[in-house]
């Protein structure tokens, strides 16, 4: 696969259009109308989403020669635990990779909200390392990972949450669950707040 440069996953602009009024947040139902409509994305096992920002899925985690041709240096596995995918540093021992993991339930009344900013820094930092390479990972690759990218792009690279969806879903299709996606609302709205958007 080749390497996607930061340019080629910009958020798309679009030439002549002016932003007639202030940032209206999203709605849940017109998030959930983007997110099922608007399907340009793949769904590979692991996919780039932003440079150098990968999101993938159990097996992806797993395939530890593929890790290494990717050259993935830093994994986030936002399912971790004993009865989903119990990777864990022991898993990728003798690899030069680093591995945090959240125990995180694929349920809408789980607070992944908690581990947005905490995740977000992990990855900017991970990012900022010469050859730095984040996979982010849950067990279908959709709605755990997916939301925590999300957040990332939201906090660190300034976008609204429906850009950070678009961005995402240019590349791959993903499907936050309703709470997660009510919780990055709350994030969207915050942001929105501190950075003027309205």
């Amino acid at each position: 696969m080749d390497s996607l440069q930061k340019q080629d996953l910009r958020r798309p602009k679009i030439h002549g259009a002016v932003r007639a009024s202030p940032y209206q947040p999203p709605t849940l139902a017109s998030l959930q109308r983007l997110l099922w409509v608007r399907q340009a994305g793949t769904l590979n096992h692991i996919d780039e989403v932003w440079p150098s920002l990968f999101l993938g899925d159990a097996y992806a985690a797993r395939d530890k020669s593929k890790l290494i041709q990717l050259g993935i240096t830093h994994i986030v596995n936002a399912a971790a635990g004993k009865f989903q995918v119990d990777t864990g540093a022991k898993f990728y021992h003798g690899m030069s990779l680093e591995y945090y993991g959240i125990e995180a339930d694929d349920n809408p009344f789980f607070d992944l909200s908690v581990y947005f900013l905490p995740v977000a820094r992990y990855i900017r930092a991970a990012l900022s390392v010469p050859q730095g390479r984040v996979l982010v990972h849950c067990a279908m690759g959709v709605s755990r990972s997916a939301t925590l990218v999300l957040a990332f792009l939201m906090i660190y690279e300034n976008m609204t949450l429906v850009e950070a969806i678009q961005t995402v879903q240019a590349h791959r299709n993903i499907c936050p669950n309703s709470g997660f996606l009510r919780q990055l609302q709350v994030l969207d709205n915050r942001l929105g707040r501190e950075t003027g958007r309205f």
